[in-house]
């Protein structure tokens, strides 16, 4: 019986060897294992039975690969070879089987012992058979495929090298026809793209693929096996292409792998693989051609591969790899965020499951992550992603520091930092790096122009920086002839055309030579011919060629020049899938072209416009909040330029409309999120409910995720990764819903910037809001009264950029000398009229802008013996002018001295709808009424102000008295966890404490506390719904940054943003007898003209005027010396 069964096993396995039907090799496996239960330990047969049931279950791992089948092979077959005499002549295929089964297990799990094991079975077989015995070549073979398996390993050169020697004398050894011919050649294919791979020989990929050429041709029709071959020889083809770019190859390498894919049923072990292979030669021909279905190919059959694999398999890593790399790459035409989002997240894996001992595969990963961590740093401008892509390839090239490749993209990434930077040490260390990749590049090899262009590009870099005049000349030689060597339709001429272009823009700008800029025009003109459709590669080259035929307008004043450079300019413009940047720089460059060029052309508020809605795509939700701001520092003042231009051209309501669009852009989208939805939800409930709850985690993804640094594990980096990538998923998922919501008849305007029509409706009766354009060109002041239906436009022609930027470096001197802030710049010599500066500052401030306001207003000076409120206005200052006190604008030495104070009830607003949305949303405070106090007089790092206790207790005191509801913590009573809960509790607040104001990183400026601090991020993230006032008794909480000054980016317009109406501020330190002083008669008025019939309630509706009666109260008991005047001016009042 055991005989029958073992002879109908073995009939079933030959029959999967030749058909490949995985029920077959199955059920020889069962039908096998019977026939070894049925027999004795003792027969003589038992050993060859047992060496088939090993192979059985090696067969069927190989379709499966299902770990079990050969952790159950091995003992088997190892207790075959342990009953085999040494003697015996089945023992060399036994041993053989044993090895085989070994080097199967290592493919699985990459246990280096496994892999030792099998070398050493392979190599006694060998050394057990006769020379000119019949089975020699095969032995060879199977030794030779062993060592080429360790060497992918270990790679020692020793390894490759005797494989191929091995699978030569095999190959001699074999006669012609014999069927285990092909299979020698397969392997010796193999065996020299290996050791390709570690050399680089043209010699060996040549030789690898004229074998495996052969062993398709010698395969027997419908064998199994030939997928594999197929396989091999589309992986090698490959390689080739990558060294000598010749078409033909990777043309070669897709059909042969599409083959194999075909030929291989689905199920099998060998199909994930095969599928990344074709997926990575796609991308291959893509990064040649730049045919874009190439790409999307590649990233769909890399996501097959990896569904395919099984759980912990040992090619995960390398399929990942390929994949993240496809995506990357992808992102580089496409210029989809969450393709490079993906790809980083995804390299991160595959590093993380690298073992460490294989340097050269770690080195490579490392580099790939490195090449997505710098794409997505040219989309983001983050430090941090350019920094971890150093850092990820400097260690590659700790691993594996003579690779050429390596090089290359390490000082690719170097110059990127060092244009964000400026270290010169990035710089040269780039140029040093490139440097030594030309020189270890072969000469014949297709990235030879590359490299050479890497080299141009980045040599060229630092004489820009430094102004070291270098020879331009010697960079245009080495440019040319990378262009030269170049072929038409190579994906990357056109950039490299660019290149050339750009070097001889720097020589035109230096000679003016005509020549010169014609050939830019000329190469320019050739790299948009060559950039195919759709790829965003395009983005930018516009506008390059439109400065090209204006500069050439402006040294020969050809008028067609400029048309050219208009219509050039327009079609970046126009180009919608492009980089928003270079959209930006597109529509600027056309704009201030026509005006000075054609001031009066109908095209310059549309490119305004378009450069104006670009910011939002610049700075948009996916980012981080401070990221945001990064990246506005880009933008700052185009609001301002364009809203200039608008007044110069009459309109007055596109310039209010660009003011309101391109300032305070953060605190406008937390307010989106934050917007009611009462209106929509009545429409549409399900929609109105999933905006609320995105716009809640995208909130928080906003101000809650950190940024990746070197110091941290790359699982840590990996789950930033995901944030990162839910992150951009949020914002995805809020612009989709945006649509949805517009799509609602009535909503079709929802959420977009609002129309001069909107921003006029819902204004204060009490009073104008004025907003202040102040441009290079022009200042204006944009009225805005409830009633009328177009902002009052009142020109400022006697106010300037110059006089705001003199008055502010006056103010700030005599600040610091005062010692009421830190310097911006050295302490200036005192002079005899020092005391006047700040007088003269507040002299001209009422002349060229308060008092022509005012007067266009029709605002009158009230009389003495007037007893009516003071008419309400609210200062909504931009550039230069947000740093300067308007509200104190006057003359006060003199017959004639008068001042703002005399005529109105100051406030400042960031921005418009910080107003009207508060005069929108009036309802009542209800059952958060009350005030809550805190004072922190000896916060640890800072100056003890005891002050801040008399303060607080003084005004509690007054509070109770009055009977309003109020609570007291001081000092260590309070932390800053409890002081956000009190905030939730009470709708208003009075902070007695020190405050830090962090402009590099706004949403760190912070209150300090006795136990800790509490920062603006953490405020924000609470969405106070019942707040009212915010009295900041804290020094400098008004003072914003000046890179992104229209940002409004300090603890004031913070609180704003954050729920309060109404804020209370300083500009600049206050001392403590002062500030009780101010706070105490604040609160006095403030309780004596609460609205209502008594009761617990609380509210700030007439704190302007408490904070001007405040004012004017601590006036009266100083003079108007410069030193009096800074004691009252820095408090503020901000929003309704």
């Amino acid at each position: 019986m055991s005989r029958l069964l073992y002879n109908l096993g073995v009939s079933l396995k030959e029959r999967y060897e030749r058909f490949g039907e995985l029920s077959d090799i199955s059920d020889a496996v069962s039908v096998l294992q019977k026939a070894v239960d049925l027999l004795p330990l003792d027969d003589p047969s038992l050993p060859s039975r047992l060496t088939s049931l090993g192979l059985s279950l090696m067969g069927r791992f190989v379709w499966t690969d299902e770990l079990s089948d050969i952790v159950e092979a091995i003992p088997i077959l190892q207790r075959a070879v342990d009953l085999t005499p040494e003697t015996h002549p089945a023992m060399p295929g036994r041993l053989t089987s044993l090895g085989s089964s070994f080097r199967g297990r290592f493919k699985r799990t990459d246990q280096l012992s496994d892999i030792t094991e099998a070398v050493s079975a392979h190599r006694k077989a060998v050394e057990l058979t006769p020379n000119g015995h019949g089975n020699i070549p095969l032995l060879l073979n199977n030794l030779a495929v062993s060592l080429i398996t360790r060497f992918g390993h270990m790679e020692e050169l020793p390894d490759i090298s005797e494989s191929i020697s091995l699978l030569q004398r095999a190959l001699a050894l074999t006669l012609p026809g014999h069927p285990a011919i092909h299979s020698i050649l397969v392997n010796l294919g193999g065996a020299f793209t290996s050791r390709f791979n570690r050399t680089d020989s043209l010699s060996d990929i040549t030789e690898a693929i004229s074998a495996l050429q052969q062993a398709v041709q010698l395969a027997p029709q419908g064998h199994s096996d030939i997928r594999v071959q197929l396989s091999s020889l589309g992986i090698s083809s490959t390689r080739r292409f990558e060294r000598t770019g010749d078409l033909s190859d990777i043309d070669t390498a897709i059909l042969a792998q599409r083959k194999a894919v075909e030929l291989t049923p689905e199920g099998h072990a060998d199909l994930p693989g095969q599928l990344s292979s074709l997926g990575l030669s796609y991308t291959c021909r893509f990064q040649r051609t730049g045919v874009l279905s190439d790409i999307a190919e590649a990233v769909a059959i890399q996501r097959r591969a990896m569904e395919l694999i099984p759980h912990g398999h040992v090619s995960i890593p390398s399929t990942l790899t390929n994949l993240g790399m496809s995506l990357s790459i992808r992102f580089e035409r496409s210029g989809e965020l969450s393709d490079v989002t993906e790809a980083i997240s995804i390299l991160q894996r595959a590093i993380e499951l690298t073992p460490h001992g294989d340097s050269r595969t770690l080195a490579s990963r490392l580099t790939n992550l490195g090449l997505g961590l710098r794409d997505r740093f040219e989309w983001t401008g983050e430090l941090s992603d350019i920094t971890e892509a150093v850092s990820a390839q400097r260690r590659a090239l700790d691993l594996t520091p003579e690779d050429y490749s390596l090089l290359t993209n390490f000082a690719i990434s170097l110059s990127r930092r060092f244009k964000l930077t400026g270290e010169l040490s990035d710089i040269d260390e780039a140029i040093s790096a490139q440097q030594k990749a030309v020189e270890l590049i072969p000469e014949d090899h297709t990235d030879m122009p590359g490299q050479l262009n890497s080299l141009a590009v980045i040599s060229n870099m630092r004489p820009r920086q430094t102004g070291r005049l270098t020879s331009i000349a010697e960079a245009l030689l080495l440019q040319r002839k990378v262009v030269e060597l170049t072929p038409r339709g190579h994906a990357s001429l056109p950039p490299r055309l660019g290149n050339l272009a750009d070097l001889l823009t720097r020589r035109f700008e230096e000679t003016g030579e005509l020549s010169d800029i014609s050939e830019v025009i000329a190469l320019h003109q050739r790299a948009i011919e060559y950039t195919p459709q759709g790829d965003i590669n395009i983005s930018g080259q516009h506008t390059k060629l439109g400065n090209a035929f204006n500069h050439r307008f402006l040294l020969g004043g050809n008028s067609g020049d400029l048309d050219d450079s208009i219509a050039h300019f327009k079609s970046e413009m126009a180009y919608d899938i492009g980089w928003p940047q270079d959209r930006l720089e597109a529509a600027l460059a056309c704009a201030r072209s026509l005006n000075r060029h054609r001031p009066y052309s109908n095209d310059i508020l549309p490119a305004f416009a378009i450069a104006i809605n670009m910011i939002a795509l610049i700075a948009g939700l996916e980012r981080t909040v401070q990221g945001r701001y990064t990246k506005l520092q880009t933008t700052s003042g185009l609001a301002l330029e364009a809203a200039a231009a608008a007044c110069r051209l009459g309109r007055a309501d596109k310039a209010l409309e660009w003011l309101e669009q391109g300032r305070c852009h953060v605190w406008s989208q937390l307010n989106n999120l934050r917007t009611q939805l009462s209106d929509l939800r009545d429409h549409n409930k399900s929609l109105a409910n999933r905006l609320e709850d995105i716009s809640k985690r995208l909130e928080l993804a906003g101000s809650s995720r950190g940024l990746p640094h070197t110091s941290m594990s790359m699982s840590e980096k990996i789950s930033l990764e995901d944030e990162a990538r839910a992150h951009l998923e949020l914002a995805r998922e809020w612009d989709e819903a945006l649509q949805a919501a517009r799509g609602t008849p009535g909503f079709e305007a929802f959420l977009m910037p609002p129309v001069c029509s909107t921003l006029l409706q819902h204004l204060p009766d009490s009073g104008p809001i004025v907003v202040i354009n102040v441009d290079e060109r022009r200042c204006d002041a944009l009225a805005l009264l409830a009633g009328m239906d177009t902002p009052l436009h009142i020109p400022l022609p006697n106010f300037s950029v110059e006089k705001g930027r003199a008055y502010r470096t006056d103010l700030e001197d005599q600040l610091y000398a005062h010692s009421l802030r830190e310097p911006l710049k050295p302490k200036p010599e005192r002079t005899c009229d020092e005391d006047e500066r700040v007088l003269r500052v507040l002299r001209g401030l009422w002349e060229d802008v308060a008092k022509p306001i005012l007067d266009g207003l029709g605002i009158s000076k009230a009389t003495e013996t007037s007893t009516d409120l003071l008419p309400r206005i609210w200062w909504c200052p931009t550039g230069l002018l947000s740093f300067l006190p308007l509200h104190a604008a006057g003359i006060y030495r003199g017959a004639d001295s008068e001042s703002v104070l005399d005529y109105v009830v100051s406030s400042y607003t960031p921005n418009v709808a910080a107003i009207t949305d508060r005069v929108k949303s009036q309802g009542p405070i209800a059952m958060k009424s009350g005030l809550f106090l805190t004072s922190q007089p000896d916060a640890p790092g800072t100056s003890p102000i005891p002050g801040t206790t008399k303060e607080v207790q003084s005004i509690f005191r007054k509070a109770e008295e009055t009977g309003l509801r109020a609570l007291k913590l001081e000092g260590d009573e309070l932390g800053p966890g409890e002081c956000l809960e009190r905030m939730l509790e009470f709708s208003s607040i009075h902070l007695a404490c020190h405050a830090s104001q962090d402009s590099a990183e706004p949403l760190e400026s912070r209150f300090l506390f006795h136990q800790g601090s509490l920062d603006l991020g953490t405020i924000l993230k609470a969405n106070l719904k019942h707040a009212d006032l915010a009295f900041l008794s804290a020094c400098q909480t008004s003072t914003g940054d000046e890179k992104i000054s229209d940002e409004a980016v300090h603890l004031a317009a913070g609180m704003l943003a954050a729920g309060y109406r109404r804020v209370v501020a300083t500009m600049w330190s206050i001392g403590d007898q002062p500030a009780q002083e101010v706070a105490t008669n604040f609160y006095e008025y403030l309780f004596a003209h609460q609205d209502g019939a008594g009761g617990s309630g609380f509210d700030g509706a007439m704190s302007a005027y408490a904070l001007h009666h405040a004012i004017q109260q601590l006036r009266r008991s100083q003079d108007d010396s410069e030193r009096s005047l800074l004691t009252w001016i820095p408090f503020v009042h901000f929003g309704y």
